[in-house]
Parts: structure tokens; sequence; C-alpha cells
């Protein structure tokens, strides 16, 4: 805290930008030291997150690639690689671990900090907004993983790549929304974790990720793209970094628009439960 007001020192403590200065400062501290409690005394520290992510990838090419012997074909990359399948798997699994890992421990934010809720000077906006950040730049080392075994496979990377952090913002305003929602409504409602975990897992396979989009029947099609932000960000991630354009952008546009809309929700709730927390913790 005092590396915060340091830097900021000689700004007027009551203006706007002075607060959200030190609010930055704040939340940047406190996903850094989240980030190395979660492993802290390992021997190998921060690379379990790398090491994590490249054993799913792996696990899941010689699952689907040499057991099951599913093959993909797209444009840019060998159709008869045994690592095409793993890698468009590990593209859509991306977005989706960095959602799932935020949002379920950002479910629990407020109630396992107590000491923190009972401040009277501590921002609570910024609990549920730790794990979300720190599920998020673990899965920066995923991606950067993913980036690297295509420009091996396909002797080159696309242009694209630029264009991810257009889909980062939906992903993040949609993981904050709920994060925001299950962390204020846990506090009164203990059951919400374990609902949580139930509609994850009942979300996963409603949403394109294991499977392609195109086997979803044409009926059912336009729902799973329109009506689930997380179809429109994972293809959009298999877009930039695999085949080098954007398919879906009227999607992602909708998506975003989607998740603005929960984010806005679920911080209007979050800050009206808020001064109940003290109370019931």
């Amino acid at each position: 805290m005092k590396g915060v007001v340091h830097r900021v020192r000689g700004a007027n403590p009551r203006s706007p930008d002075y607060q959200w200065r030190t609010k930055l400062n704040l939340l940047g501290t406190l996903v850094q030291r989240d980030l190395e409690a979660r492993y802290k005394g390992s021997i190998l520290g921060n690379l379990w997150p790398v090491l994590n992510q490249l054993a799913q990838l792996l696990i899941y090419t010689y699952v689907f690639s040499i057991v099951l012997q599913v093959k993909l074909n797209i444009n840019g990359m060998p159709g008869d690689s045994k690592l095409t399948f793993g890698l468009w798997l590990f593209a859509g699994l991306i977005p989706w671990l960095a959602f799932t890992n935020g949002l379920t421990q950002a479910a629990t934010s407020v109630i396992s900090q107590t000491n923190l809720v009972k401040k009277v000077v501590f921002p609570l906006g910024l609990l549920p907004l730790v794990p979300i950040l720190s599920a998020f730049i673990e899965s920066s080392f995923g991606l950067a993983a993913l980036v690297a075994f295509v420009a091996f496979s396909a002797q080159g990377l696309h242009h694209t790549l630029w264009l991810l952090p257009l889909i980062w913002i939906p992903q993040l305003l949609l993981t904050a929304g709920l994060g925001y929602l299950t962390a204020g409504l846990t506090v009164f409602l203990r059951d919400i974790p374990q609902s949580l975990g139930v509609i994850l897992n009942l979300w996963f396979y409603v949403t394109p990720i294991v499977y392609p989009a195109a086997k979803i029947p044409e009926a059912w099609r336009v729902w799973v793209f329109w009506l689930n932000p997380i179809t429109a960000i994972a293809e959009s991630y298999r877009d930039l970094v695999l085949v080098g354009t954007l398919r879906h952008s009227g999607e992602l546009a909708v998506a975003t628009l989607v998740a603005s809309v929960i984010f806005y929700i679920g911080l209007g709730v979050y800050r009206r439960l808020r001064p109940a927390f003290a109370d019931v913790l």
C-alpha cells in the first residue's frame, strides 16, 4: 500500500484521476501477489501455468489425434499433421479455461477475504477482479505456447494475431460481470459456487470447444453462436491464431454487446449488495 501511495504523491487525493490511479496500482499489486502466492515454495514457480497448459495440449492431441484419429482441414495448417486437431482444440480451451478459472475463484473472492471486507477504506470492487485477471494472465502463457506450436507446424504466423485484444474485451467483460454477480450473491447464498460448477459443466458441452461448430445442427447453430458469447470468443481465437481471418465478426460484436450488458448488471448487483457484506460476514 505504501508503494501505491508513493507513486501518486503530489496529486489531489480527492480528484477522480488520483482515485482511479490508486485503485489501478492497488489492483496490480494484488494480482501480482495472488500469482506469486499460488506457486510460492514450489521449485518451478510461475512455470507451472505453462507446464499445465502444455500437458493439456499434449493429452488432448494424443486422445483425439492419435487414439481417435480425428482430423481437421484448416487453411494454412498441414491436414495430415497429428498436431493440427490438438492445436485447434487448445485454441478453444484457452479462453474457456481463463473464463471458468477466473469465474469460479471470483465467486468466493468476497467470503474468502473477510479481513479486507471489514476494512472501511478498502475498495471492495477490486476483490472479484483479482482472480479474474490472474487467470487471464496465466492463460496468456498457454496462448504463447499455442502461437509457438502454430509457428512450428505451419512454418509461419498470421498477421491477425494483432487483433487478439479485440477478443479479450468481451472475454474480460463477461467474466467480470458474472464474477461480480456470483461474488455478491455468494455472500448471502453459499450454494452459488456449487451451483456454478454444475452450470459450467453444462455450458462447456453446449459450446463447440471439443467438437467443431459445423457438427451442430443448422437449426441450433444460430442459437449457439448468437446467444452464447463464449462460442464467438473461442471461435475467434481459432480464426485469428490458426486460420488468419476473422470469420465471425458479427457474432463477436453481439458477444461484446451481451458481455457489456452482463457486466453492467453484475456490477450493479454487486454494488447494491456491497453495503451489507460486512454485516453478513
